[in-house]
């Protein structure tokens, strides 16, 4: 059901509209989590560890399927609220031809340097095979990630938060018992890892772009709609490029940060894999409901119903500070037991190390989720160049101290980065709202003259 998010209490429709977008985030990294699960709990800790490890290299295509969901996204919610819908319709069909064209450049590129970048990353020798194996099967399943991610941008810019729920929630499920399946029943290893995550993204794919051509056929519109512009495609790459280096850094970042993480062996990489799967979980958590946040800015920026975006960020907010307040608790409180969880007979360093991590890095998750909920008005509001400015003030320092830190305080120091580089991206990102035309009230409420 599509959704006009213009219209109503701000917090209500917020709310509505973001909740089923929080089940979508729980079942998302459940097809990660799971993943890790399986492979630590029954492969080992070696293979818990050649996961994680591809894992952070899998980030860099997930960044341009990200980039491409949320250019497509954002300018196809300003449509939807201005109700251009022929050139909204023109945006959809637009970045589904431009991003299948990418992901053929990105398969290619994977395919010939997988090898290389795990030795960028220093991967030790004894998981080497298994995150090139690993790796491998991903990228063939490239197609069914990107297509994916563009028709949960087209619900979410709809309004529809409900669709992709459903779809996520049945497929998360489906991967979970297939992975038991291929690794237990079929003793397939790290592979049936890969090849259950490639089949039941694939169906997921199929079926969620099928719902989509039918969502955008209901719409009625007068004549015929062109299938590809450049100018639109100029458009949604004004969001998406930005929004894609931001996600490309963000994982080369990473994988800077984890081949720093790489030279303390593979103990503290299984504690840090194991650890990260549980930081995503709330990381993505955020992004996911900042999204949300971009499609509620976009529709009222195109309707002109500026006002409604600050009762819009304080419900944001409102949100993703419950969401902290249960999970900081427990990973503080339970941290050595989730991360247990995901092995059998771990090593001491392995729970030190994941343990550590949680406890120095959860409790400034109330400082990232309102740096992430500003980013959603700032790249909903379509104001890329402070949004990029936040964003990689964050990253530079998260990726520099956690090389300078891991000098002198060993890979504790590498923990500490995020915290620092979190409280001065929320500092830029929060000035920068506060500069946005939605601050300029006029005596009525509204703001620049409008509705």
């Amino acid at each position: 059901m599509n959704r006009d998010l213009t219209v109503g209490k701000p917090e209500t429709v917020l709310w509505k509209f973001c909740l089923p977008l929080f089940g979508s985030i729980i079942f998302q990294q459940l097809y990660n989590i799971a993943d890790s699960l399986v492979a630590g709990k029954i492969v080992g800790e070696n293979a818990l560890a050649a996961v994680g490890n591809s894992y952070e290299i899998t980030l860099i295509f997930i960044a341009f399927a990200i980039g491409c969901n949320i250019g497509c996204s954002v300018i196809v919610a300003q449509l939807f609220g201005a109700k251009k819908y022929m050139d909204m319709k023109t945006a959809v069909y637009t970045t589904a031809i431009a991003s299948a064209a990418l992901c053929v450049l990105l398969m290619v590129f994977g395919v010939a340097g997988g090898g290389g970048m795990l030795g960028l990353i220093h991967t030790p020798q004894e998981i080497f095979e298994d995150s090139k194996l690993y790796l491998d099967i991903y990228i063939w399943g490239l197609p069914f990630l990107f297509f994916y991610n563009i028709s949960t941008g087209v619900f979410s810019a709809l309004g529809d938060s409900k669709t992709p729920f459903i779809f996520l929630a049945l497929s998360s499920l489906s991967n979970i018992a297939v992975d038991i399946l291929f690794v237990s029943a079929f003793q397939m290893g790290v592979a049936g890892v890969a090849w259950a995550t490639f089949l039941c993204q694939g169906v997921s794919c199929i079926l969620s772009m099928l719902v989509v051509l039918k969502k955008l056929n209901k719409i009625e519109t007068q004549g015929k709609v062109c299938k590809f512009s450049f100018d639109m495609l100029k458009k949604v790459s004004v969001i998406a490029v930005p929004s894609i280096l931001q996600q490309s850094f963000i994982s080369i970042g990473n994988i800077i940060i984890q081949g720093v993480i790489n030279g303390f062996g593979p103990g503290v990489i299984a504690g840090y894999s194991a650890a990260i799967k549980l930081n995503n979980l709330v990381i993505t958590s955020f992004s996911t409901l900042g999204n949300g946040i971009s499609n509620y800015t976009a529709q009222n920026m195109g309707a002109g119903s500026l006002f409604r975006i600050r009762e819009g960020f304080r419900a944001g907010i409102k949100m993703v500070w419950l969401l902290c307040i249960p999970l900081v608790a427990l990973y503080l409180a339970a941290g050595r037991g989730l991360i247990n969880f995901f092995m059998n007979e771990p090593s001491e360093t392995a729970l030190l190390s994941g343990m550590q991590f949680l406890t120095i890095v959860s409790p400034f998750y109330f400082i990232v989720s309102v740096k992430l909920a500003a980013d959603g008005i700032l790249r909903g509001a379509g104001l890329m160049r402070m949004f990029m400015m936040g964003t990689f003030t964050d990253l530079i320092l998260r990726v520099v101290l956690a090389k300078v830190f891991a000098g002198f305080m060993g890979a504790v120091g590498i923990w500490c980065a995020w915290p620092v580089g979190w409280t001065i991206g929320m500092g830029l990102s929060v000035s920068f709202y506060w500069k946005g035309p939605w601050m300029k009230r006029s005596e009525k409420g509204k703001i620049d003259g409008k509705a």
